[in-house]
């Protein structure tokens, strides 16, 4: 397997100007792209319905409420990552309301190199939700298919009195006279035959 490289698009929703740069500049440009910083939630929740962020930082708390609300919808809504800071003396309450939702918190203060490792674990969990996602549609994909001959097939049994293992034969040779696949095949029988 060969290593990809990814950019990930970052949000960092914090209401300090100090907390917004220091993210910034800890996250290379040629990793992290955009990365755009709001001051609130009511402006975090506009550039989410802008577009899709592979990741999103929430400082809590925020003027406009805590985050936490805002990191529940995203993370039950998305497979965007979520990073949560919030404050020491709160934190067992909120990790233990959040993380089933699959989202991380941090307490504040913490470590600049905790920080950078947090976000790349982010990283990680975000392909393998990837590739977890991609292998879903390619299942059901298969499923849909599986259905539709199968449904093809006992109409040809239905109507032209043929076994099931003639049905399949059938339209396997009719998918390799066509070069077309199976499903091709098995739709047209189903218009034929309604």
């Amino acid at each position: 397997m060969t290593f990809k490289e990814c950019v990930y698009s970052v949000l960092i929703v914090s209401a300090s100007g100090k907390f917004n740069s220091y993210m910034s500049s800890i996250l290379p440009e040629c990793d992290f792209y955009p990365v755009d910083t709001v001051g609130n939630i009511s402006e975090a929740k506009r550039k989410v319905l802008e577009r899709t962020y592979d990741i999103i930082v929430i400082n809590s708390p925020l003027p406009d409420d805590q985050g936490i609300i805002f990191a529940t919808e995203v993370s039950e809504n998305s497979e965007t990552g979520v990073l949560l800071f919030v404050k020491n003396d709160i934190y067992e309450g909120v990790t233990a309301k959040v993380m089933e939702l699959g989202i991380l918190t941090l307490s504040k203060p913490t470590s600049p190199s905790f920080i950078l490792q947090s976000i790349h674990l982010l990283c990680a969990v975000h392909e393998k939700i990837k590739c977890v996602r991609k292998e879903s549609a390619s299942l059901k994909d298969k499923m849909e298919e599986i259905r539709t001959v199968n449904h093809a097939k006992w109409l040809l049994i239905e109507f032209l009195k043929m076994s099931e293992e003639e049905a399949h034969r059938y339209i396997e040779k009719q998918a390799m006279n066509e070069r077309c696949s199976k499903k091709q095949i098995a739709e047209r029988i189903i218009r034929t035959y309604r």
